[in-house]
Parts: C-alpha cells; sequence; structure tokens
C-alpha cells in the first residue's frame, strides 16, 4: 500500500489542523493505520492509531482528549482531527499502515516498528 499524508500546514497556538492519509495500491481496509511525529532533534513519537475495523483506536498520553483519529474505508482515507494545538505538536507527521494480521495487539498498534509502510510525512507548525 502507498500512503499520501497531507493536511499539514501554520497555525497558532489553540488553532485545528486536520491531517488526512490518503491509500492506494491495495486493500486499504485491510490495514492498521498509525500517526506518529518527529520534532527536529526528538525521537519519533506515537500520536494515534486505528484498526482496520475502526473499533479500535489508541491516543499517545501527550495528544489524548485533543486529538481524533478516524477513517473512511470506502474513501481509503484515514482523518487526524488536532484540535487545542499547542506549540509542543510541532512537528512533521507520518502515517504508517500494517496489516491487520501482522499487528494483533494493542501495544504492537503504538509502536513504529510494527508498520511496513509509511507515508512521505506532513509538516505541522504550531505558533505561540
Amino acid at each position: 500500500v502507498q500512503l499520501q499524508a497531507s493536511g499539514g500546514g501554520s497555525v497558532q497556538a489553540g488553532g485545528s489542523l486536520t491531517l488526512a492519509c490518503a491509500g492506494s495500491g491495495t486493500t486499504f481496509s485491510s490495514y492498521h493505520i498509525g500517526w506518529f511525529r518527529q520534532a527536529p532533534g526528538k525521537e519519533r513519537e506515537f500520536v494515534a492509531a486505528i484498526s482496520w475495523n475502526q473499533i479500535s483506536k489508541y491516543y499517545g498520553d501527550s495528544v489524548k482528549g485533543r486529538f481524533i483519529i478516524s477513517r473512511v474505508n470506502a474513501e481509503d482515507t484515514v482523518f487526524l482531527r488536532m484540535n487545542s494545538l499547542k506549540p509542543d505538536d510541532t512537528a512533521a507527521y507520518y502515517c504508517a499502515a500494517g496489516l491487520y494480521t501482522r499487528i494483533t495487539t494493542a501495544q504492537a498498534m503504538k509502536l513504529a516498528a510494527s508498520y511496513d509502510h509509511w507515508g512521505q510525512g506532513t509538516l505541522v507548525t504550531v505558533s505561540s
């Protein structure tokens, strides 16, 4: 599966953005999708993940209550709605896909190493 992330941009603190991850090339609905981010000089961080059937959703502690992940399999797209943005949310955001038959635990869904396919990243800048 090929992934294309979009929707990044510059926003003031307290604002909102919605990122999109569009899939192509194979059965998108067979994949769990995760969002990760990486700020300059920092390690990659888990942001959110959604299971192939939308039943399970997970969030990193730093975004819980502010970000919402969703998907529309008929459109091969996963969305990340980011509310109440903070300067600390500034980072490149990446979406990633992993087959539901290979990622079978909640913990695995939060690990970057579990995902086989990655998009190119979209930059989010939050100013104070």
